[in-house]
């Protein structure tokens, strides 16, 4: 067996542990996000929130992607283009912010829709190069089309989603609601006969595509659905800062989605959800280190990723079967 075979082989065998803790991780984060305002209503802790459950709905976007095989560097301009579609509808048009948010995912899946079934053919570094230059293209696109997006100064001015929501934690349960939604439909798609079709895929594409699945369809479909959603993202984080600029939406961002993934685990649902509140939180707990906190932070995801090579939903998985073989040996 040759060394992708086995690789291959040792990621089915551990996807049925990964999948089975990722509704109790789930859960266990959701009563955690959902709970700690009413025992800390701080406002700086809600804007770390609100910036932990909006990076959820980018992080689980990208993770449909990566689950087809690819790991895109573009996802945060797809980000970009819901944040400036949905911007543009409520400031220069007057549209209700609601009706705005849904123009800026379509705006972002109609343009994953266009060069999806071209990219998409890409494999590997092929298709990481090109998003990267994609993401590159598009975020060039914000700073130079001053007219429209008013260049690297941004737009400011936006108004909050709606008035019963100005309040910093009204903000925060608003994007926790909209981030649960996306997180659900996720893992419906996920669960479903696509999801298992999606791993197959991943795991032997010309097998999959011998035995009928129309791969690029499928591929597609998912891109744009993900694209929509990080698009969501980026229209929710603008009526949350009030303002946007193209240095919101770089590789930078994009990457950081990326890590979100590989750190929480890149084959498991539950492994953006952790991710991302590891990765998010974690700089504002070194922020008493500012000299040494990229050094420290780089240090710890070192030993995370060398300790922990699925991601960190190995901890609750791996604490699952002890659990489990305990059981089975008491009943014994």
């Amino acid at each position: 067996m040759s060394v992708s075979n086995t690789a291959m082989a040792g990621d089915s065998q551990a996807l049925p542990a990964r999948r089975s803790v990722v509704w109790p991780v789930a859960a266990l984060v959701l009563v955690f996000l959902g709970g700690w305002p009413l025992f800390a209503p701080n406002p700086f802790l809600f804007t770390i929130g609100t910036f932990i459950v909006l990076n959820v709905i980018g992080a689980t976007s990208l993770h449909l992607i990566i689950r087809t095989g690819h790991i895109s560097l573009g996802h945060a301009a797809f980000m970009g283009v819901g944040a400036y579609c949905c911007v543009l509808s409520v400031t220069r048009f007057g549209l209700p912010p609601a009706l705005a948010l849904v123009i800026g995912m379509a705006g972002a899946a109609l343009l994953a829709l266009l060069i999806g079934p071209v990219v998409l053919r890409l494999t590997g570094k092929y298709f990481v190069l090109v998003t990267f230059l994609l993401g590159e293209v598009i975020r060039m696109v914000f700073v130079e089309w001053i007219s429209v997006t008013g260049e690297s100064n941004g737009i400011s001015g936006v108004p909050p989603l709606h008035p019963l929501l100005a309040s910093p934690m009204a903000t925060y349960y608003a994007c926790l609601t909209a981030s649960v939604l996306c997180f659900a439909l996720c893992a419906r798609i996920l669960s479903s006969e696509i999801g298992r079709t999606i791993d197959s895929v991943r795991q032997a594409e010309r097998v999959a595509e011998c035995s009928g699945v129309p791969v690029i369809r499928l591929k597609v479909t998912i891109f744009v659905i993900a694209c929509a959603l990080v698009g969501l993202q980026g229209g929710l984080l603008a009526f949350f800062l009030r303002y946007i600029d193209p240095t919101s939406f770089s590789m930078v961002e994009s990457l950081n989605l990326v890590v979100m993934n590989v750190v929480g685990g890149m084959y498991s649902l539950a492994g953006p959800l952790i991710g991302t509140v590891f990765i998010v939180a974690l700089p504002e707990l070194l922020r008493g280190y500012v000299e040494l906190q990229r050094v420290f932070f780089g240090i710890i995801l070192i030993v995370v990723m060398a300790a922990l090579p699925g991601g960190m939903v190995d901890i609750f998985a791996r604490a699952r079967k002890l659990v489990a073989g305990d059981a089975n040996g008491a009943a014994r």
